[in-house]
């Protein structure tokens, strides 16, 4: 901004007493207000195309809650916690694998990690429900015993490739989280009498979790996008049912748009969701926290019932 000073004299052409008066004028940014134009412009020719397009959008709210939809929300939320839980289970584990200063154990968790994480989840998908070519049996002793193509369901087909896929991932991440910590942290511990596992437990993956959380977060909300994809293993989820349903209703690209809302919407819960856990854990490493974006609306509000220059 510019900065005009008005200079007061004094009644023999002296410069007063006291300090000079400086108005502040703002700096006026065109720049700004020319590119908000665009934007919303390019917005609104968006949104007029969609509506002139030969799209039925009647079709969309006739089957939003329908039953069959309904039973795929519910299933991809599903299959996203138990996909999620073997990811971070297996991630924990590998990621401790990873730092161990056995070669052994060393190598085949990175071993692990380069082969999923190497190799598309949707290949891994196919190949787990097709490795019956591999092996005719499954046999556990007096356990369980059946043919291949009758253990491996489609549910078992969708967790085995996303969960174990997300395990290689969720590995880097904790692993990532643990060298966070300072090794003074493990040391002190140690000096202690601690033991390695009650070091961990107690010390290091408590302070790691500040830097795991918000990859997991995002891993998460992948996590339910990505359980589209299971649908080429015959496994009924949002996505699959959406399909159906536009085959049957002759409206089969508006039923995408039903599955994206749906999708959307989940992604927003889970994101708040995200914001807050991120928060929780982040108490111990800032004095003050930010303001939630309620409190913000709250303080807003407040501020506008003030009278200017008074407090309230």
């Amino acid at each position: 901004m510019t900065v005009d000073i008005d200079k007061t004299t004094g009644p023999e052409g002296t410069p007063a007493a006291g300090p000079e008066a400086i108005k502040a004028i703002p700096v006026r940014h065109y720049g700004r207000y020319v590119s908000a134009v665009i934007a919303i412009a390019i917005l609104i020719s968006i949104i007029y195309a969609f509506g002139q397009g030969k799209i039925n959008w009647h079709a969309v709210p006739d089957y939003f809650f329908d039953d069959r939809i309904l039973t795929g929300v519910g299933k991809t939320l599903l299959l996203t916690v138990l996909s999620m839980l073997i990811g971070i289970v297996g991630g924990v584990l590998l990621a401790v694998m990873r730092l161990s200063k056995n070669p052994v154990t060393s190598s085949i968790a990175w071993f692990y990690i380069w082969f999923f994480r190497g190799t598309p989840v949707l290949v891994q998908l196919i190949i787990w429900f097709n490795l019956g070519l591999v092996f005719e049996y499954i046999n556990l002793g007096p356990i369980y015993k059946d043919y291949w193509s009758s253990f491996m369901t489609p549910l078992l087909t969708a967790l085995l490739g996303l969960g174990l896929n997300e395990a290689a991932y969720m590995a880097e991440i904790c692993r990532a989280g643990l060298l966070s910590v300072d090794e003074g942290q493990t040391e002190a511990s140690h000096a202690l009498g601690m033991s390695h596992n009650k070091t961990l437990r107690r010390i290091v993956i408590p302070q790691a979790m500040r830097v795991i959380v918000p990859p997991t977060g995002n891993e998460v909300i992948n996590m339910l996008k990505t359980t589209s994809l299971v649908s080429v293993v015959q496994y009924p989820e949002l996505f699959r049912y959406a399909q159906d349903i536009g085959q049957t209703s002759g409206a089969p690209v508006e039923m995408l748009f039903l599955a994206a809302a749906w999708y959307l919407i989940m992604t927003s819960v889970l994101s708040i969701g995200q914001y807050y856990v991120e928060r929780y854990y982040a108490r111990g490493s800032s004095r003050s926290l930010p303001a939630t974006p309620f409190q913000k609306i709250k303080a807003n509000m407040l501020s506008l019932g003030r009278p200017k220059g008074g407090t309230a």
